[in-house]
């Protein structure tokens, strides 16, 4: 079943001047269950995909469509703690979306032990470390368990313990909502064949290659497709 589809979408950032695309004319289409990875160089588009998804950006031609109502989640690569502790800070993306504040703060509680951070409930959000801010940012995304998830580069920088922590809670997610899609950026090679099925490759905001992973990363299919191959001997192992 398709959640969301691209179509032939161009986008202009405001801050972009003369006639470069940060996207142009992009198309995907994401079915349920799907996890796809977006690959490329920095610049290449996969950011301003991920917030056109979103709804953060408008094209200006082509269309995203999406049911009424599709519930989407987003994880950027450096999250903004709020001045509240790490429980009301989960507890309010909840809130915001019409779930009463007691009922809001016992998923908040549920997400944030699923995410190993209940101990942490009470402190204040913005004194935790990167990596833990960083679960709390996923453990509040997953808390709205979204039909769509989307994340921007989620574990660029964090330490080899904290990627895996974070990389732990994709892959629950994934186990744990088998119907529900996510689409995340990378520049991290091992991470993509860990965790996607299929594999876009960006550049100059265009797509280059649409692949399952196991062919994006065949040496075959590589050699064929010189941009997956600059990507290839360019992305980290790790």
């Amino acid at each position: 079943m398709e959640l969301l589809s691209v179509h032939e979408a161009s986008v202009r950032l405001s801050a972009q001047t003369g006639a470069q695309l940060a996207l142009n004319k992009v198309s995907l289409r994401i079915a349920a269950g799907e996890r796809i990875a977006l690959v490329g160089s920095n610049g290449s588009g996969k950011s301003t995909l991920l917030r056109l998804i979103n709804g953060l950006l408008l094209p200006v031609q082509g269309h995203v469509h999406a049911p009424n109502g599709l519930s989407q989640a987003m994880l950027f690569q450096r999250p903004h703690m709020l001045r509240l502790s790490v429980l009301r800070h989960v507890a309010l993306g909840l809130w915001l979306r019409g779930a009463s504040w007691s009922a809001a703060l016992v998923r908040a509680l549920d997400a944030l032990q699923r995410a190993g951070l209940a101990q942490l409930a009470g402190q204040a959000a913005r004194t935790l470390s990167v990596g833990q801010q960083q679960r709390v940012a996923m453990a509040q995304a997953l808390a709205l368990q979204p039909a769509l998830l989307l994340l921007d580069e989620p574990t660029a920088s964090l330490d080899p313990h904290a990627k895996r922590e974070v990389e732990a809670l994709m892959e629950d997610f994934a186990r744990s909502h088998p119907q529900a899609a996510m689409v995340f950026a990378s520049h991290n090679l091992g991470q993509v064949k860990r965790l996607a099925q299929r594999v876009v490759y960006l550049e100059g905001g265009r797509v280059l290659a649409d692949l399952p992973v196991a062919d994006f990363f065949d040496p075959a299919v590589l050699q064929s497709r010189s941009a997956s191959a600059h990507f290839f001997t360019q992305g980290e192992l790790a």
